[in-house]
């Protein structure tokens, strides 16, 4: 946390008028700035939309107060907050805004399509920028490998790779330091996580909502874009990667590249490790939704997936030859969001002994954190009989939203949790051939009906309800 006698960080919001925002990115600001009271920070929003002064602080006020806020932190927000009717992709006008912001620590977040924050990032590279400006930037980086590298390059024409933070929300504190204290802070798991003792890695994200009006972004996306080059590659980057000596963030880079660089489609054949659907007219809850292709903004004829699964191999002396699963979709009946883990069954089993169901498994619950350990072992009655018990346990909770935590992280310098520029650029390569099976159509389009669990023989269910 910035410490009082420093000077404010500016943080210039270009897309101030957005849903992003509003929805996620002030309310995220607030709960930061609620758990950290001694954080200074100066809100500057920018957009095309002519808000005066009184509508902005509205908007900051509003979204402050749909996470409940103390009405001390939202003043003091209130106080020093300003709005600029600006166009950021003028030159005059960018350089003015900039300028307005003065010379103490600024980030620039762009809630901005990634086409308009690459044009935007050309103009920035004309301008006289503070000493210490940083840049924050959602997904997605690029649509590809080459546009990934053009990207980088661009970006590196304005701050050092040092001063970019790639924003995945999905790798909160939280997260990261789940995944890292279960791998590596306890004698029980950290031997056994290995081709050795692994039978196969499941990393699941699947949604009980639609599209929810995102057609504009998704259709041009799909599942694999949207979640498994992003966010899940990121997740197996973390469960994979060798131990680190300190949880420095270019450590935890170089440990999670040199995952990704092992990472590749399983048996070296994307038509046949990947899988996809869209779903088709169902029911999710008590509300219908309608088939994919019928729903406001959706083009049929992009053949959009909203159901990925790809299998992988991390080609490493401790993962090759474990499957790891990626799979992410919507419109699904049961929500899910874990790893799991299934352990290789024993070498031998005493004679005598009878009932097992199965192997055993650890699931790690990504939202919210837990954690289930399914052992076999002795049952009641016969002691002959075998079943198996789960150990379940509640990890701590977040002390922030998602976004709370990585503006926290920005505004600090730290990237611990921002995305490496050439781990983006791993990210598409690992998916590109699959990208290309899609558009070949060797990978066929199945179907699934909206509240469903998806096609017939697809991964198999969780052995948990986390």
């Amino acid at each position: 946390m910035a410490p009082r006698s420093q000077p404010p960080v500016t943080l210039l919001v270009l897309g101030a008028g957005g849903d992003l925002t509003r929805r996620l990115l002030l309310p995220g600001l607030a709960t930061l700035l609620t758990a950290e009271r001694d954080r200074r920070v100066r809100v500057v929003g920018a957009d095309r939309s002519d808000l005066s002064a009184t509508e902005w602080a509205s908007r900051v006020e509003d979204a402050f107060g749909s996470v409940d806020a103390p009405k001390a932190v939202t003043s003091r927000v209130l106080k020093d907050t300003a709005y600029t009717p600006a166009d950021i992709l003028d030159h005059d006008s960018l350089a003015s805004l900039v300028a307005s912001c003065g010379d103490g620590p600024l980030v620039v977040f762009f809630a901005l399509p990634p086409p308009v924050t690459m044009r935007c990032c050309e103009l920035l590279a004309e301008v006289d920028l503070p000493k210490v400006t940083r840049l924050a930037l959602e997904k997605p980086f690029g649509t590809d490998g080459r546009s990934a590298r053009e990207f980088n390059a661009l970006l590196h024409r304005v701050v050092p790779e040092s001063e970019v933070f790639r924003i995945d929300h999905f790798l909160g504190v939280n997260t990261v330091l789940n995944l890292v204290g279960l791998r590596f802070a306890n004698r029980i798991l950290q031997p056994v996580w290995s081709r050795d003792h692994v039978e196969r890695v499941e990393i699941v994200y699947d949604e009980d909502l639609a599209l929810e009006g995102r057609a504009g972004y998704y259709d041009g996306a799909g599942a694999l874009r949207d979640m498994l080059q992003s966010h899940l590659l990121q997740v197996l980057a973390l469960f994979a990667m060798e131990s680190v000596s300190t949880l420095d963030a270019e450590e935890l880079h170089e440990q999670k590249n040199q995952v990704l660089r092992a990472t590749r489609p399983w048996g070296r054949s994307a038509a046949k490790a990947a899988r996809r659907a869209r779903y088709t007219a169902g029911r999710l809850g008590r509300r219908s939704v309608p088939d994919y292709t019928s729903e406001e903004g959706v083009d049929a004829s992009r053949n959009t997936e909203t159901l990925a699964q790809v299998t992988f191999e991390v080609a490493t002396n401790r993962w090759a030859g474990v499957p790891f699963v990626l799979r992410s979709g919507k419109a699904l009946g049961t929500p899910r969001k874990q790893i799991v883990v299934t352990f290789r069954d024993v070498a031998h089993l005493p004679g005598g002994l009878r009932g097992a169901e199965g192997p055993d498994t650890l699931v790690i619950g990504l939202k919210p954190g837990s954690m289930e350990l399914t052992l076999t072992m002795n049952a009641e009655g016969d002691p002959f009989d075998l079943e198996q018990k789960t150990l379940t346990a509640t990890l701590a909770p977040p002390r922030m939203q998602a976004y709370g935590e990585v503006l926290g992280q920005i505004l600090d310098g730290s990237r611990l949790l921002s995305v490496e520029g050439a781990s983006a650029e791993e990210c598409w390569r690992i998916v590109e051939p699959v990208l290309r099976a899609f558009a070949k159509g060797t990978v066929p389009m199945e179907e699934y009906a909206a509240g469903s669990d998806g096609p017939d023989g697809w991964l198999p269910a969780a052995p948990s309800s986390t």
